[in-house]
């Protein structure tokens, strides 16, 4: 019998988490847990009713990303299921607030973005890690922003100050993960300018092109990414799953 792959991916209810959720969910003898804020929401419903692949099926659990209880509880609940290891995390819920210069963006905003797009991946792992440690070959994949990378920064880089400085501190993360844990491959990713309620907002704020790349589109490259991912090829590297590029940290 082929062994299920398990798989890990926050943030399911929209966007790249939710088309990544369907196209591991496709694929056979896969379980997809999928984070959503509310297991029970009618939102959730419309997600049971994703195509399956043979031997696949989805568990969604309860997390709120600002929360540092839930992603301990959603463990419970996966082991409740039976579930005794993760393959595979893909962390991908966070937030993008309105683009504001570094002169005059709310510091409570900072705190807020920093909350839930780099706090919140240390809560998840502290709780997940327990799983992941049981994989023959366990992955974690932080789905960050070229605006995390430090050495890459350009000058629109001033306008999305509290999304940069959290998606940086993501990436230093990520980065400390391969270093701390010898048998994880740990790697950051650019999913592309994404056509996402996030990605929608940015560029109506910025006055340019609505995106150009679908979010099934950028999860099939996440996923060819993933799938020959390695250790020493590619894990502590910030890669852009478009073009292939590696982006400076």
């Amino acid at each position: 019998m082929t062994p299920l792959t398990v798989i890990l991916v926050t943030g399911v209810s929209r966007g790249i988490g939710k088309a990544v959720a369907a196209a591991y969910l496709a694929r056979p003898n896969h379980i997809v847990i999928g984070s959503v804020r509310d297991a029970k929401a009618p939102q959730a419903e419309d997600l049971k009713k994703l195509s399956t692949g043979d031997g696949s099926r989805l568990l969604l659990v309860s997390i709120e990303n600002a929360s540092r209880s839930d992603p301990k509880k959603a463990v419970q609940d996966i082991e409740a299921a039976g579930i005794d290891h993760v393959d595979i995390v893909i962390s991908s819920a966070g937030v993008s607030p309105g683009p504001a210069p570094l002169d005059a963006v709310d510091p409570e905003v900072v705190v807020e973005t920093f909350n839930i797009n780099a706090v919140s991946s240390i809560v998840l792992f502290q709780a997940v890690n327990k799983l992941l440690v049981k994989s023959a070959a366990p992955k974690w994949i932080s789905v960050s922003s070229r605006a995390g990378s430090i050495g890459a920064a350009v000058d629109f880089y001033y306008y999305v100050g509290a999304y940069g400085v959290s998606k940086a501190a993501q990436n230093w993360f990520t980065k400390t993960l391969h270093f701390g844990n010898p048998s994880l491959t740990a790697f950051a990713v650019h999913p592309g300018f994404v056509h996402t309620d996030m990605g929608v907002a940015a560029a109506n704020a910025a006055g340019i092109d609505l995106p150009a790349t679908s979010a099934e589109e950028s999860a099939t490259k996440l996923l060819e990414v993933i799938d020959s991912a390695t250790r020493e090829a590619t894990s502590r590297k910030l890669i852009d799953i478009i073009t292939g590029e590696e982006y400076l940290w």
